[in-house]
């Protein structure tokens, strides 16, 4: 939102300059993003008068002016092509910045001829984006005018409006936040109504739901033509191209009051009923297209469809759609410089609906973006009849009696406020005179009782209670007036401040970094197509409002957004991404419903390398990587990994049921499950490669045995060195080395430090149905070197351990 200094002063008495103005808004919660002044730049340029015009010696698209400047007769190379004796124009002196050019004129010969200056065109000094050739100004003027007098160019405000405050979408209501600041007098003269000359020839219709309330008048008699000096200089000066005198006082009543209209050719109007009403199916169209949308040509020249949740305006009894209310009117009945006749509209529309219609329609329109956010549904009419006013003062014509249609929008109710409610929310020390001051200064009515009686103003639908007073009276009072306090002492809590599973996942975080992963943060949504593939997808999880459309449905698990997330990298090239993530995932609508997991992934790469089963290229050593990984993590998480049980066969349907498994406490405590995902899911999300992953259920983890301190227990080393011992065993195909390792590691803890299978052989020596795996067993003396017995005794209770388990020492 964007108003001048001489605008504002238009509805504020004050003599502030406009920095005062910004600052006073900044305090009053009127975000200011920019203060411009263009008068400062364009100071050194002046009104000339190009005496002489002769083609330039040297050059035949360029001529040699005698021209009368501030500074005397001055001689000027110029080459635009509507340079010419007599012509009044902008000069600009040597030593003068050019904003346009970014350059500053120095004194130099163009072509052999010495320029003393420059003359100038819009484009040059900002005031307009195209031009063709230097300015062309009033024969009137005299020679020296300032130009920042000839385009009334003026200091400009421009200021970012939250979506609750609409009334600060006109200048009229930010004079009124200023004036109760102790800036101004706020100006807020009545609005007498325009007497009628005829009944008006026109019949409105509303449906009550996108357009509750419609009035309109005809003015006959109009002469369209440009608007006058002042009201030119007042759109210009925030950017707006004035147009014609109907349209620019249309365009002006939206900046100055909040209130769009809309000026309609009478002669252009097909019947005498106009509707309000929502979209419905084209009653024209036929064959493949019987159900086609409306269509409607607006004012910036696309063809739009109506759908049945858009508000139409249609004539012809409500059949031929000529604009969409609150957005934009249609091209058919726009007004011209032939306009003679009009209809005038003031109407208010559903700010839900044409929040909607504008980004249905991908409109943004000052109309659309100020009924999005609810204009004043009482000033429906008294803004007619300031247009009316306009009118008739700058175009001339008779006005017909209004018509109004609907009923507004009832006010907010009356809220019971007790001023020391200020105090007691803020900490202001207000007098209850003063509370009563400020809230009269912004509109609202106070009668005092016990408690005060507060109705709100038409204008403000966004106070719903006494807390939104308070915050009135606190931004005008002054936020700078709220007293320091600091906090009280808190005494640190026993046992540190992170909670259990918020140290863990913590601790988790740190250790996958150091094994070379990236965190990632994804959204807790996703598609609800995806969210089945993972388990989840019910319509109870299902968001009523998404930020975006695909992404309609609480996650069930973190991988989909992961595989997505490697999928991205992949197609800009980088491919083998290591990603995880600590996060929630949801269930249900209920508190337990929602669960926090560690998620890991694994990506394919593309390196070549000459082992088809290398890490690298994603085969079984990824996996293998993976399940190391997993239960580092788990070892660094203080669980016991000895204890856990490894099941194949049981996992999800989104796990490869050949390649993954799962950890388990029991039969029924399911900590984790990884491996690689299945390929349909990996299709579905249109995945190429082995991907493989893990997910560990945080609040599953055995907690571990509290310490008696946060110090470490001594570190214990032996000076001796350890020994390994190699071993075959025979096992079923089908049995899992980890059972084997497991029974070794326990044959004797005290001297088995690590067990290994490095060695897997299956053919010829080794039984159908079985193959052989070998480990290295590695023994760890602790206070005197072993004797050979003593190694026989311990391989013989790792071989009897093996044999419990299942396996044979071959022969």
């Amino acid at each position: 939102m964007k108003f001048s200094l001489s605008w504002l002063k238009d509805h504020l008495d004050t003599d502030a300059d406009i920095h005062a103005v910004a600052a006073a808004m900044t305090a009053a919660g009127l975000e200011v993003e920019d203060v411009s002044d263009p008068s400062a730049k364009l100071a050194p340029f002046t009104v000339a008068k190009v005496i002489e015009a002769a083609r330039h010696p040297n050059a035949d698209k360029l001529q040699v002016l005698q021209v009368d400047t501030v500074d005397g007769r001055k001689e000027i190379v110029c080459g635009a092509p509507n340079a010419r004796a007599g012509l009044t124009t902008v000069y600009a002196p040597i030593g003068a910045y050019v904003p346009g050019l970014d350059v500053t004129l120095v004194e130099k010969p163009v072509r052999g001829v010495v320029s003393n200056g420059m003359m100038c065109s819009a484009a040059e000094l900002e005031l307009d984006s195209d031009s063709d050739g230097i300015m062309e100004l009033s024969d009137n003027l005299a020679v020296g005018t300032p130009v920042t007098e000839v385009f009334g160019v003026e200091p400009v405000i421009d200021f970012e409006v939250t979506p609750n405050r609409p009334d600060w979408l006109g200048v009229h209501g930010i004079a009124r936040d200023l004036a109760a600041t102790g800036l101004g007098a706020f100006k807020d003269a009545p609005i007498p109504p325009v007497k009628g000359l005829f009944p008006c020839p026109i019949t409105v219709k509303v449906d009550g739901d996108a357009c509750p309330i419609f009035s309109g008048r005809v003015i006959r008699g109009v002469k369209n033509g440009p608007s006058p000096k002042w009201l030119a200089d007042k759109l210009t000066s925030i950017g707006l191209k004035p147009i014609s005198a109907l349209v620019d006082i249309t365009n002006y009543l939206s900046f100055d009051r909040a209130r769009p209209l809309h000026v309609y050719d009478l002669n252009k109007l097909s019947g005498t009923v106009i509707e309000a009403r929502l979209g419905h199916d084209n009653p024209q169209a036929e064959g493949a297209h019987a159900h086609a949308h409306e269509q409607l040509i607006a004012l910036d020249g696309k063809t739009y469809s109506l759908t049945p949740d858009v508000c139409v305006i249609a004539d012809a009894n409500g059949e031929r759609p000529i604009g969409i209310g609150g957005v934009m009117g249609g091209e058919s009945t726009g007004v011209d410089v032939d306009t003679v006749d009009v209809f005038l509209e003031s109407a208010w529309f559903d700010p839900i609906r044409t929040a909607q219609t504008g980004r249905q329609l991908t409109i943004t329109s000052d109309a659309q973006y100020r009924f999005a956010r609810g204009v004043d549904p009482e000033f429906v009419v008294p803004g007619l009849e300031l247009a009316t006013q306009l009118i008739l003062d700058l175009c001339g014509g008779e006005p017909s009696d209004v018509i109004v249609t609907g009923q507004a929008p009832a006010r907010k109710p009356d809220v019971a406020f007790d001023p020391a409610y200020v105090a007691q929310l803020t900490g202001l020390d207000v007098p209850h005179d003063k509370v009563a001051d400020i809230l009269t200064a912004l509109g609202f009515g106070v009668t005092k009782g016990n408690p005060w009686t507060v109705s709100v103003p038409s204008f403000r639908r966004d106070v719903d209670g006494k807390a939104d007073l308070v915050e009135e009276v606190a931004r005008i009072f002054g936020f700078n007036h709220i007293p320091s306090t600091p906090l009280p002492t808190v005494t640190p809590r026993n046992g540190g401040i992170l909670t259990p599973p918020q140290a863990r996942a913590r601790t988790a975080r740190r250790a996958l970094a150091a094994f070379g992963y990236a965190e990632a943060v994804t959204w807790s949504f996703m598609p609800q197509g995806y969210a089945k593939l993972f388990g989840g997808g019910d319509d109870a999880l299902v968001l009523a409002n998404p930020i975006a459309s695909e992404l309609n449905c609480m996650r069930p698990s973190i991988l989909p957004n992961l595989l997505e997330a490697a999928g991205r990298n992949a197609a800009k090239g980088y491919h083998g991404a290591q990603l995880f993530e600590i996060g929630p995932v949801y269930f249900g609508l209920e508190p337990d419903g929602q669960k926090t997991v560690i998620t890991a992934l694994k990506a394919p790469a593309k390196a070549r390398h000459w082992g088809a089963l290398s890490s690298d290229s994603g085969g079984e050593d990824a996996l293998f990587a993976l399940k190391s990984d997993l239960l580092a993590l788990l070892e660094e998480l203080n669980v016991p990994v000895a204890s856990l049980q490894l099941v194949q066969g049981s996992n999800n349907s989104w796990w490869h049921p050949g390649r993954s498994a799962r950890l388990q406490l029991g039969p029924k405590t399911v900590l984790a499950e990884f491996g690689e995902l299945h390929p349909s899911v990996l299709k579905a999300l249109d995945l190429d490669g082995a991907y493989v992953g893990f997910e560990i259920r945080l609040d599953l983890l055995p907690q571990p045995k509290a310490k008696a301190g946060k110090s470490k227990g001594a570190l214990t080393l032996s000076n001796l060195m350890p020994l390994s011992r190699d071993f075959a065993f025979l096992v079923a195909a089908d049995a899992a080395s980890g059972e084997l390792v497991r029974a070794i590691k326990g044959a004797d803890k005290l001297l088995i430090a690590d067990a290994r299978v490095f060695d897997v052989y299956q053919g010829q020596g080794v039984p159908e149905g079985q193959k052989s795996l070998a480990v290295e067993v590695t023994l760890q003396p602790a206070d005197k070197t072993l004797t050979e017995p003593e190694i026989d005794a311990v391989s013989q209770k790792i071989v009897a351990a093996a044999n419990k388990a299942g396996a044979v020492l071959r022969s």
